[in-house]
C-alpha cells in the first residue's frame, strides 16, 4: 500500500472518531497495512475505551516495537494493565514512561498530532496508586511528593488529593489520557490529498446580450421576434462575393443610407455605380459609399510561409548551444515517488546531486540502491555500480531506491555539524545555527536526536546534521 494510500486512510479514521463513529474509526485504522507506531497507538485508544482490555494490549505492544522511545505507549499500556489488575507489570511501564520523559516536565505532543502533554507529575501520581495496590505506602508518598515538587501548574490538584488518601492509607482515582485524543496524520500531507483546480470557472468578462452568464466556447445569440418562415441568408456571407478595399479619407454619412468609415478600414466592394458610389460591406453593414480613383486594389502578394522549427531540438537565445532532451527517466522511491530526467552514462555523483535537489534534502543524508538482476535484496548505488545501472535500463526508464542516511553513532559522544539552522517549536527542541557544532547525547528514534549546543540541551531532527570528519568521537 502506498504512503498516499495510508495516509488518506488514516485522515478518513480520525474523521470518523471525531463524528463520534468509534466502530467506522477502528475498522478502517485495521485496514491500513503499514501501520506505524501512531496507527498502533490509535488502535490501542480505542479498544482502551472499549474496554477490550486484551486487544488494546497486543496494540500498544505493537506500537512500542514500532517506536521504543513513544512514552505516551507506555502510559497507556501502563493503563491496561492496571484495568487488568496486574500491577507489577503496570509499574514498569510507569517508569519507563518516566524514563523516557528524560527529566523534562512535560512532552507536548502536538507537533507530532497529538493534542496531549504527558506531565511527569500525573506519570508519579499514577506510580504512586499502584504502589499502593502493592500496598507499598511509604514509596507511594515519595512518589507523590515528587509529583507534588514537580506540578507546573495549579489544575494538578487532584495529586493533592491523592497524597491525602495516601496519608489514610486508601486509593485515590487513575489518571487516563480523555477518550477521544489520537494521533492525526500531518495537515500539510493531508492538503495535498484534495484535489485543486487550478484553471478555475471561466467568467463573462463583455458580450453584446445583457446578463450574459454563458462561458462556454460561444456567446449567447441575442433572440429576435417575428422570426420569417424562409431564414434570411446572413449578409455577412456576402462578404465573400465582393473585393476587398481600403479606405484612404474620412468620411461623414448625410443620409440613413450612407456608411461611416475612417482611414484604414477594409470594405468589400460588391457594386460599383457610375455616378462613383458602390455598394460595400462593412462590419456587416450593406450602404453605398462614395467612391473615388483613390481606392487602392486589394493586396495581390502571397502572406509569407511560417518558418519550420525542429521539434526534437530547443535552441538557447544566449548561449546558441543545442540542449537535447532525450534522456532517461529515473523513478525514485522515497517516503514518495519522484520522477528526474538523467542522460544515459551519467556519474553516480551526478545522479545522487540530482536527486538531493530534487527532494531539497543534502547529499551526504540520502543512500540510493536499485534492484540489481539475478540478487534478491537491493544493492547500493555506488560508482562501481554505474555500469550494472545503465544496462539494466529498459524502455528508457530506471527505478531506484532512497532512503535517509542514518546518523552512526555509540555510547560515546558524538560531534554533528548543522547542515541547516533548526527553531524549536517545543520545549524539548534544541535551536541551532547553520554551522554549528552538535554534541550527540542519545538517539530518541530514527528521525530524531538528543544533543547539547550553546549550553543548551534538547531534541532535533537528525536530517539537519550530518557527522564531523567522518565517525570522529569528542573525547
Amino acid at each position: 500500500m502506498s504512503f498516499v494510500s495510508t495516509l488518506r486512510q488514516w485522515d478518513e479514521a480520525v474523521a470518523c472518531v471525531e463524528q463520534r463513529d468509534p466502530a467506522s474509526a477502528l475498522r478502517i485504522f485495521l485496514n491500513i497495512e503499514e501501520k506505524n507506531s501512531k496507527i498502533f497507538f490509535n488502535i490501542g485508544c480505542l479498544y482502551l475505551n472499549n474496554s477490550e482490555l486484551d486487544e488494546a494490549e497486543k496494540a500498544f505492544d505493537r506500537s512500542i516495537g514500532k517506536d521504543e522511545h513513544l512514552a505516551a505507549a507506555f502510559f497507556q499500556r501502563g493503563v491496561t494493565f492496571y484495568k487488568k489488575e496486574r500491577f507489577e507489570e503496570s509499574l514498569l511501564d510507569f517508569q519507563q514512561a518516566f524514563k523516557q520523559l528524560r527529566g523534562n516536565q512535560l512532552i507536548d505532543y502536538k507537533p507530532l498530532g497529538l493534542r496531549y502533554k504527558l506531565y511527569a507529575c500525573e506519570v508519579l501520581h499514577n506510580i504512586g496508586l499502584v504502589q499502593a495496590q502493592l500496598g507499598k505506602w511509604e514509596k507511594a508518598q515519595e512518589n507523590l511528593l515528587t509529583a507534588l515538587s514537580l506540578r507546573a501548574d495549579a489544575k494538578f490538584s487532584h495529586i493533592d488529593h491523592a497524597l491525602d488518601a495516601i496519608l489514610k492509607q486508601k486509593l485515590f482515582p487513575l489518571v487516563e489520557i480523555r477518550a477521544g485524543l489520537l494521533f492525526k496524520p500531518n495537515k500539510h500531507y493531508v492538503a495535498e490529498l484534495e484535489k485543486r483546480d487550478y484553471l478555475g470557472k471561466a467568467k463573462v468578462v463583455s458580450s453584446i446580450v445583457p446578463a450574459d452568464e454563458f462561458s462556454g466556447f460561444a456567446p449567447l445569440q441575442p433572440q429576435v421576434d417575428n422570426v420569417p418562415s424562409t431564414p434570411k441568408v446572413p449578409e455577412v456571407l456576402r462578404v465573400f462575393e465582393g473585393e476587398p478595399h481600403t479606405v484612404l479619407y474620412e468620411f461623414y454619412p448625410e443620409t440613413k443610407e450612407e456608411l461611416a468609415v475612417l482611414p484604414g478600414n477594409i470594405v468589400f466592394v460588391l457594386q460599383k455605380g457610375a455616378d462613383n458610389w458602390a455598394s460595400v460591406v462593412f462590419n456587416e453593414k450593406i450602404e453605398p459609399l462614395n467612391e473615388n480613383d483613390d481606392i487602392p486594389a486589394p493586396p495581390r502578394r502571397a502572406p509569407p510561409s511560417r518558418p519550420i522549427i525542429s521539434q526534437a531540438l530547443l535552441y538557447s537565445s544566449q548561449t546558441n548551444n543545442i540542449r537535447d532532451f532525450s534522456g532517461c527517466i529515473v523513478k525514485v522511491h522515497f517516503r514518495f515517488t519522484i520522477a528526474v530526467r538523467i542522460a544515459h552514462g551519467q556519474s553516480y555523483g551526478i545522479i545522487l546531486q540530482t536527486i538531493s535537489s530534487k527532494l531539497k534534502l543534502p547529499a551526504s543524508a540520502l543512500t540510493l540502491c536499485y534492484a540489481k538482476e539475478g540478487v534478491e535484496e537491493r544493492v547500493n548505488l555506488e560508482e562501481s555500480e554505474m555500469e550494472a545501472v545503465w544496462n539494466s535500463v529498459k524502455d528508457n526508464r530506471l527505478a531506484l531506491w532512497c532512503s535517509l542516511t542514518e546518523v552512526k553513532y555509540n555510547s560515546l559522544t558524538h560531534l554533528l555539524v548543522a547542515l541547516y539552522s533548526y527553531a524549536s517549536s517545543t520545549p524539548e527542541d534544541l535551536d541551532f545555527e547553520q554551522g554549528n557544532i552538535i554534541t550527540v547525547l542519545s538517539k530518541v528514534n530514527d528521525e530524531w536526536l538528543e544533543g547539547q549546543c550553546n549550553g543548551k540541551v534538547g531534541i532535533f531532527p537528525s536530517s539537519f546534521v550530518k557527522a564531523l570528519n567522518g565517525d570522529q568521537q569528542c573525547e
